[in-house]
């Protein structure tokens, strides 16, 4: 009978710690139950499928001997977790403009669009709203300034390529921080118009920078526009091994420079980061660019979560848009040390693959493979495969593939040597991954549509703005 009765208690008390409140969350409601998000900081890793961020975790373990500031949030009961719906009105499978102004106006939008409904409607971005009530905005991002997820908080078009325009708004909005690259969309002797945007952001009183020095130096009292290179900024594994690029900031860095110049204003600030190129790092099916631009924006995760510790009324939200790619580990004998190889990369593969030239011989593109990738050794075979597409006889397309780089091939190649499988070159339809930190964290359900974010932040901050569903 005894035993009977602790089994029938422990099977009771099984089933009903599922509906209790998980550690994490008990400890938020005791920490931030009665307060209101004076600040949000908003960080996106741009098409991080969970793979990403369980094999950067792994590495950051293995060969940095610690973990990352995003699991540590869970190690640590600091964060509260829950998975996030990221279909968008045209498909279960969602871009990022989608997906940001999912966020950014509390409605589903058709893929390719900003804040615009499916009938038409503009509506009204989210930082244009905290804008109103009287809070400091800005966006930090290593890919174009104007590109989809910053814009999705911050404007309305109906096409996400308009990046020319979306900047010329970002300058009527007057938005206190803006940082990235997309250099052609500001520049005149790039812009077709040749509108001269850096100067007419001067004209209305911008600190206008193009270096981290530049960018360390600007003044508070002023808002700041930082464009940092052509079009995305590096991959962190290519900016970390070239001396041509160490005038560039890491995103860290440039968060940390936005939360400084924001964090003093007396009714609170919003910043979005986004680690834009783990997206295109995907897109890629490139490993090495991949692990080191998903650390690249942890580094980037514990600046806020550092900022928000000591500060008390900042709301840290981290998660991603869509999964890319579904990159993971598969299994074999060879798998830890496979995984390992990565610590010896130099390089991306889209570095690599543009320093090919058609007339290469095997051995040089040899070579240039065994430096950029740490002794990997390629077959002649498998170089001869890779230059078939210099010569033309084979092409190879995809997103951001604007040179018909053998991207993918080269991707399996590497799979042998790395233990790292791709299901695609592409966005995939993931439950993206939600982590919060702060005030209002404490009301964040366990699962939740990406267009309910919307008003959950406004009521996080005791905005009085809502959408209607």
């Amino acid at each position: 009978m005894q035993r009977r009765n602790f089994l029938k208690n422990s099977l009771l008390a099984g089933a009903s710690s599922l509906f209790v409140p998980s550690i994490a969350k008990a400890q938020a409601t005791e920490a931030f139950a009665r307060k209101k998000a004076k600040n949000i900081i908003f960080l996106v890793s741009d098409g991080m499928s969970i793979g990403t961020l369980v094999m950067a975790d792994l590495y950051s373990k293995r060969i940095l001997g610690r973990s990352t500031a995003w699991i540590s949030l869970y190690e640590q009961n600091l964060a509260v977790k829950a998975s996030m719906d990221m279909q968008s009105a045209s498909s279960l499978v969602t871009d990022s403009s989608a997906a940001s102004s999912s966020w950014g106006c509390g409605h589903r939008i058709i893929n390719g669009m900003i804040n615009i409904g499916v009938n038409g409607e503009e509506y009204t971005p989210i930082f244009q709203k905290f804008k109103k009530a009287g809070k400091k905005a800005g966006c930090v991002t290593t890919v174009p300034i104007t590109h989809a997820t910053p814009a999705g908080f911050c404007v309305n078009s109906k096409e996400r390529k308009s990046q020319p325009r979306i900047a010329e708004k970002y300058l009527d909005l007057r938005f206190d921080v803006m940082m990235g690259g997309g250099d052609k969309y500001f520049n005149p002797e790039k812009r077709k118009d040749k509108r001269d945007m850096y100067a007419e952001y001067k004209a209305k009183g911008f600190t206008v920078v193009k270096n981290v020095t530049q960018m360390k130096e600007a003044p508070k009292n002023a808002p700041l526009l930082g464009v940092f290179d052509h079009d995305p900024l590096p991959y962190t594994i290519d900016e970390t091994h070239t001396n041509g690029y160490k005038e560039i900031p890491t995103l860290a860095q440039m968060t940390e420079k936005a939360i400084e110049m924001m964090k003093d204003h007396k009714q609170g600030f919003v910043l979005q980061v986004e680690g834009g190129k783990v997206d295109w790092a995907a897109h890629g099916n490139d490993i090495g660019a991949l692990i080191f631009d998903q650390l690249a924006f942890d580094d980037a995760v514990k600046v806020a979560i550092d900022f928000a510790k000591k500060d008390g009324n900042t709301l840290v939200v981290v998660t991603s848009d869509h999964g890319n790619a579904n990159p993971g580990l598969i299994y074999g004998e060879e798998c830890n040390r496979n995984f390992d190889n990565i610590a010896k990369f130099r390089h991306s593969n889209d570095y690599t693959l543009q320093s090919i030239n058609v007339s290469d011989s095997i051995s040089k593109v040899k070579e240039l493979l065994m430096y950029n990738f740490g002794n990997i050794p390629f077959t002649d075979e498998e170089v001869e495969h890779i230059l078939y597409y210099y010569k033309g006889e084979e092409r190879e397309g995809g997103l951001y593939n604007y040179l018909n780089l053998p991207y993918f091939l080269l991707g399996e190649l590497q799979r042998k040597y790395t233990s790292v499988g791709w299901i695609s070159m592409d966005h995939s339809s993931d439950y993206t991954e939600l982590a919060m930190y702060g005030p209002g964290s404490e009301k964040l359900p366990p699962f939740i549509e990406n267009y309910k974010l919307h008003n959950f932040l406004l009521r996080a901050a005791e905005v009085d703005m809502l959408e209607t569903y």
